[in-house]
């Protein structure tokens, strides 16, 4: 059975970091590339960043890419993924969340898959 544990998320001031966790079972990391994923209120889910599964390479959505406040890593022995968040922004806020994935061209898609997890609040205030 699948399932997607995503951790880390909670309020943080502006300028600040986050480092989110993805906990996966149910498949090896070593077989399908994963991504995350946010969603702010009100808006369609977006794709942020795919690591491939064959190698570390990561793929960028063209917003992450021209922010450079983003980067993700995986560990295979703890078939885990991260994300990191730097210089976190009020518009950074949203629930974040980890899901297989594509890259086509400037975007990062959903790949096929079973659901989604409960994801992991962020929230940038002041």
């Amino acid at each position: 059975q699948v399932q997607l544990v995503e951790s880390g998320g909670q309020m943080v001031e502006p300028g600040g970091s986050l480092r989110l966790s993805c906990v996966v079972s149910g498949f090896s990391l070593e077989k399908y590339p994963m991504g995350w994923f946010r969603q702010a209120p009100g808006a369609e889910r977006q794709g942020i960043l795919c690591i491939s599964s064959t190698d570390d390479t990561v793929h960028y959505a063209s917003f992450a890419l021209a922010e450079g406040r983003f980067s993700m890593t995986r560990d295979k022995s703890k078939n885990t993924v991260y994300l990191e968040l730097n210089n976190l922004k009020p518009e950074d806020t949203a629930t974040y969340y980890c899901q297989l994935c594509n890259w086509v061209g400037p975007r990062i898609v959903p790949g096929p898959h079973a659901g989604w997890g409960v994801g992991t609040q962020v929230t940038v205030s002041s």
